[in-house]
């Protein structure tokens, strides 16, 4: 079985609708992963609300929707309310997430509807909506799910689907451990790879497509250290090191234009050839989905 994989929302912190970010959108974080009729949904950015419009059009429409929030901070939570199947009694949707001090991304949801930021309350939606917790890992559908922790400010998770064969990883929001501080930058782009977490390599290894955080290049991330993003060249290492067969530049920085961001795709495709890496490397771009 073939595995889908959507992008609805690509861009970081911000939406940014302009005419420099037409190409690859400037939606707020939302993916979807498809198995099958099992949809996953990564990030309640801004990007969801087409993603609704799109799943009510659908014949048939989804009445079953796995929600699975990596961190709650604003920019992948913010379209939740705009979410048409919200507000359809025949959708039943479980909300997957971090539950830190006893406060779980569903409870978050519902308190950014509370009448202050929203007219229209989170107790008069119409659709079911569940708190489930994944315990680490989990078989939904038969797709086997699992998180993994990354480095963000107030903690962030990363998603693993697998099923027959296939594996997606989605993580964004990850600022890497750089080791090789005496290659960073990196001026030339042809450094050695960068050391980075074990265990991240061990849990995207063999991926046929990873979803990585890649905000900045090493120029923007010299200045912007601890603030919980990557550069592209740390995630190009990562996933050569994980021995992934596709990347995904994700979570576009609100300054960056569509021309930026082709940059960025020729400078990491130049940094894997340079190390004799099969990886195929393209930005996340809104409206495109791959076949896996």
């Amino acid at each position: 079985m073939a595995a889908f994989v959507k992008f609805w929302g690509t861009r970081g912190s911000i939406p940014t609708p302009a005419s420099w970010t037409r190409v690859y959108g400037g939606n707020t974080p939302c993916v979807e992963v498809r198995f099958g009729d099992t949809v996953f949904i990564c990030d309640a950015g801004s990007g969801i609300r087409e993603l609704g419009k799109d799943l009510l059009k659908r014949r048939p429409a989804p009445k079953h929707l796995h929600l699975l929030i990596s961190h709650t901070h604003w920019d992948h939570i913010q379209g939740f309310p705009y979410f048409a199947p919200v507000y359809l009694p025949s959708t039943q949707i479980r909300v997957y997430g971090r539950h830190d001090n006893g406060v779980s991304p569903y409870q978050l949801l519902s308190g950014q509807m509370s009448s202050d930021y929203f007219p229209v309350s989170f107790k008069d939606l119409g659709a079911s909506i569940a708190d489930h917790d994944l315990g680490g890992r989990k078989m939904i559908d038969g797709v086997a799910v699992s998180a993994f922790p990354l480095n963000h400010p107030g903690g962030c998770q990363a998603y693993c689907f697998e099923k027959e064969g296939r594996k997606i990883v989605y993580a964004t929001d990850n600022e890497l451990e750089i080791g090789a501080w005496d290659v960073f930058p990196d001026p030339d782009n042809k450094g050695p790879l960068r050391r980075c977490p074990k265990a991240l390599i061990k849990a995207m290894q063999g991926a046929d497509l990873l979803i990585l955080d890649a905000q900045y290049d090493d120029k923007e991330y010299a200045a912007k250290r601890k603030w919980g993003h990557s550069s592209c060249y740390s995630a190009t290492d990562l996933a050569i090191q994980a021995k992934a067969k596709s990347l995904a530049l994700f979570h576009h920085d609100p300054e960056s234009t569509d021309r930026a961001i082709d940059e960025k795709v020729q400078w990491c495709r130049q940094r894997a050839a340079a190390h004799g890496a099969a990886l195929n490397i393209m930005a996340a771009r809104e409206g495109v989905e791959l076949k896996i």
